[in-house]
């Protein structure tokens, strides 16, 4: 009898065993002379080598299995392990851009998110404008994750100008990061939706994935980095030189914003506008913008951006 053992760590065990131990089980069943103890991240398997070097093949395609979608179910379960090599998820096609947790499958839902899915195969460098709900950094991380997942980049950054929406949380108790994370906290949500909290945890440790404040930025070179400026109609022309300028060896830059919801005590003071205008000209870079149709939050958005749109529209033709 030999022993096999395999360390699972950064995989949430529940979703590699099931419930109860059920997949677990349902592995053990398929070859009734082996033994699998598992204790914290470590599964050990016992049995005869003839037995050990199959089970050891289909359990890694379980794992490779749930590392890219996030979830084993029964019947993936049933088809690598019956010799079946589950090469396609149920219902995959070549439009998925992740699988997120839960198996949530994640794609473009609208024209100018696929433009900017399209966009990226070319361009090292996208402004990505339009008004609140239209997807535009929740594509944008999704592209990140895809690209750490595939091993393009090494690292995700994730930034915002740290611009109160109208509150004052200056005075919140707490350390730096305490009173910063709630600029930050969209950010956080998307990260969640799509990257296990067990292997989040990990990549925020080790610093796979960092999310800071745009004024950390100052003084840094990002080589082999997705990095993403997000509310970048808070930042000044200045800020926003600062961060493009960061831009290192086989680096991907994303900005978005929304020139409607700018946050600064004065709104000339954005440079989002006149970065995009500036660079216009520049190869390996493109701009898309976002418009009411690719709204996709609760249905009450559009009309709510609509109306706030005609408003502005009125006032501007009554002055």
């Amino acid at each position: 009898m030999n022993e096999r053992i395999f360390d699972i760590d950064g995989i949430d065990p529940i979703s590699l065993f099931g419930a109860q131990s059920v997949l677990l089980n349902k592995m053990g069943g398929y070859y009734p002379h082996i033994k699998i103890v598992a204790r914290g991240n470590i599964v050990k398997v016992i049995g005869p080598d003839s037995e050990l070097d199959e089970f050891s093949t289909k359990f890694n395609q379980c794992l490779d299995y749930l590392q890219k979608y996030h979830r084993l179910t029964p019947l993936a379960l049933t088809e690598i392990f019956e010799n079946q090599n589950l090469s396609r998820h149920p219902g995959e096609d070549d439009q998925v851009l992740i699988y997120g947790t839960q198996g949530k499958v994640i794609r473009a839902r609208t024209k100018n998110q696929q433009e900017l899915v399209d966009a990226f195969r070319d361009n090292d460098l996208i402004f990505a404008t339009g008004p609140a709900g239209t997807g535009k950094t929740y594509t944008a991380i999704a592209l990140a994750v895809r690209a750490l997942k595939n091993k393009e980049v090494q690292k995700i950054i994730l930034t915002r100008p740290a611009v109160e929406a109208g509150e004052r949380l200056g005075f919140l108790p707490g350390d730096l990061k305490e009173k910063l994370d709630p600029y930050l906290q969209p950010l956080y949500d998307a990260l969640r939706d799509m990257i296990p909290a067990k292997k989040l945890e990990s990549f925020f440790e080790d610093g796979t994935v960092e999310i800071a404040p745009l004024a950390y930025m100052r003084g840094r070179t990002l080589d082999y980095a997705f990095v993403i400026l997000d509310e970048a109609q808070n930042a000044s022309l200045g800020q926003i030189k600062l961060f493009l300028t960061r831009m290192g060896k086989n680096a991907k830059f994303i900005v978005t914003g929304d020139m409607t919801q700018i946050d600064l005590p004065r709104k000339s003071d954005s440079g989002l506008e006149e970065a995009i205008h500036k660079l216009k000209h520049i190869k390996g870079l493109r701009s898309i913008e976002f418009d009411q149709s690719d709204i996709v939050r609760h249905p009450l958005v559009k009309q709510i951006v609509n109306a706030f749109d005609d408003a502005k529209k009125t006032k501007q033709n009554n002055s």
